[in-house]
């Protein structure tokens, strides 16, 4: 068996604690965000923020994520919805300029069985998708390979959201 060895993530998936209903370890919580969250974020807005998912299934992976830690579209408030819908728009806008993709998957992870990568912190996600965009590293490797570096991602669509704004 091979390995891939990623001595980085190690500070991500070790965090832990609860504290005043926060999860302290919410890589989403502005208090208990890890420093490479900062140079991720590609927007902010009142109630919710766009970033770029530390460990992407593609290039230009967005996740839109509201500030207050809940754990369900259900738990937030009308204006907190309303936000998340317009920068799902905007994050669908800023690929479709910013990558040309064919497609999207957009979607939210709720609960451990649903998927959420991050529990009790509700996150939408959006990925671009073009015909043909599972390689033979996916298929047989068990491993994504990525043409474009994060703060490269990040610069291309920075400047493509704040024009939307």
């Amino acid at each position: 068996m091979d390995r891939l060895w990623s001595p980085w993530r190690l500070e991500y998936i070790t965090r832990t604690g609860r504290e005043e209903g926060r999860d302290a370890g919410c890589i989403f919580c502005p208090e208990s965000q890890p420093p490479e969250n900062a140079s991720l974020v590609v927007i902010e807005g009142r109630a919710c923020y766009v970033l770029l998912n530390l460990y992407p299934y593609n290039n230009g992976h967005l996740m839109v994520v509201p500030r207050r830690h809940v754990g369900s579209l259900a738990a937030l408030t009308p204006e907190e919805m309303i936000e998340v819908g317009v920068l799902v728009q905007r994050c669908e806008l800023a690929l479709g300029e910013a990558y040309r993709p064919q497609g999207f998957n957009i979607g939210v992870n709720l609960g451990k069985s649903g998927g959420a990568g991050v529990l009790d912190h509700v996150h939408v996600h959006v990925v671009p998708r073009w015909s043909g965009d599972t390689n033979f590293m996916t298929v047989v490797g068990d491993m994504r390979v990525l043409p474009e570096t994060l703060g490269d991602s990040a610069a291309r669509l920075r400047p493509i959201f704040a024009r939307l704004a």
